[in-house]
């Protein structure tokens, strides 16, 4: 289980990673062709959903890895589910019904790393 946790959390924390990394430093017109939804939320709210990636996929190495608050993983992987539902809201708000996908997968994987975490 262990293993089996190391690389659906190492996905994970990759792609929040970029993600975040991608929000938190680049122009809202260097956002916008990947990530039409910038152009309709504050600058500021998409730094903070950058900084709220970032930090979640930290939680989700650091702890099991150092031993120290090793309850913080399936809370930053629930964490990311509720992001995913969020995001693929706003999706659909937008009417974005395609781009939902990618939103599924992540919850779902989000959602198998939060069991594998609390199995060890």
């Amino acid at each position: 289980m262990k293993i089996a946790y190391w690389i659906v959390a190492g996905l994970l924390a990759a792609f929040y990673l970029y993600a975040g990394g991608k929000k938190v430093s680049q122009s809202k017109e260097q956002l916008a062709p990947m990530m039409g939804w910038v152009d309709t939320v504050p600058m500021w709210q998409v730094r903070a959903v950058g900084a709220v990636e970032i930090l979640g996929a930290v939680g989700l190495v650091l702890p099991p890895l150092t031993g120290i608050a090793p309850a913080l993983a399936p809370a930053a992987a629930l964490g990311f589910a509720v992001l995913q539902v969020l995001a693929a809201a706003l999706h659909l708000s937008r009417g974005e019904v395609k781009e939902t996908g990618l939103n599924a997968v992540l919850i779902v994987l989000a959602g198998v790393a939060a069991w594998l975490a609390t199995t060890w």
